[in-house]
């Protein structure tokens, strides 16, 4: 995969104050992006670190996708932008680690909701704001593969990201005449505050080639299931 010219493109890019939300701005910027990111809440993170190495290339704004009317509030303040990606990329994962049966009811509404219930409803509010060659993404996981689920393990954090995936997939069967392409990541297991100290890859081994990944999907249409590499994940 090769990167095009991507001078002038813009992102939204939604969850990006650590980890690889802000690995993912840092490369979008670093390929001439203008990005629009957001951070929940009004402390000051590694984004607002970023946006002053940047200066007008990177804006920041605030929002927490479990709250409808902050999402709705974020459309209404860019109502009038267009952009080329609109990438969802805020999620959680469950503590302490259990099976379904060990976790509370409160804990895993928690994970359900902000990985499954609310990146659908940022796409489903925010879509108008992509352009009709855009791109709509959301950050998966291979664990959200039901196919490839040998090993068992991260049970609530799995199924979260199969709901996801399952409710992409009925949003673009409900728009199968969208020109844009939709696009489920699945990163690989990464060094972050998530994905824990043992993951098998550095975010420099990762969001690179997601970012290619990404683009090279632009102006194909349909629903793409595929890792960092650009591989096919098996649903």
């Amino acid at each position: 995969m090769t990167t095009t010219n991507q001078a002038g493109k813009q992102v939204l890019l939604i969850g990006a104050s650590r980890g690889l939300g802000l690995a993912l701005a840092e490369e979008w910027l670093r390929n001439g992006w203008h990005v629009v990111a957001t951070v929940r809440g009004t402390a000051r993170t590694r984004l607002h670190d970023l946006a002053d190495a940047h200066g007008a290339s990177l804006e920041i704004e605030t929002v927490d996708i479990t709250e409808p009317e902050q999402v709705e509030a974020l459309h209404r303040r860019l109502a009038s932008r267009s952009f080329d990606l609109l990438f969802v990329n805020a999620g959680v994962t469950n503590e302490p680690e259990g099976t379904v049966a060990e976790t509370s009811t409160e804990e895993f509404v928690r994970v359900m909701v902000t990985n499954a219930l609310s990146p659908l409803r940022v796409v489903e509010t925010l879509a108008d704001l992509v352009t009709p060659t855009g791109t709509i993404g959301v950050m998966s996981s291979g664990q959200g593969s039901v196919a490839n689920n040998e090993t068992g393990g991260h049970e609530v954090y799995r199924g979260s990201k199969a709901a996801l995936n399952t409710f992409m997939r009925s949003y673009a069967a409900r728009r199968s005449e969208d020109t844009r392409t939709l696009v489920l990541l699945a990163p690989g297991w990464v060094r972050t505050d998530l994905g824990g100290p043992d993951a098998r890859l550095t975010i420099e081994e990762s969001i690179p080639n997601a970012v290619r990944t990404i683009d090279s999907l632009q102006g194909k249409p349909g629903l793409h299931y595929v890792d960092y590499l650009g591989r096919t994940v098996a649903w």
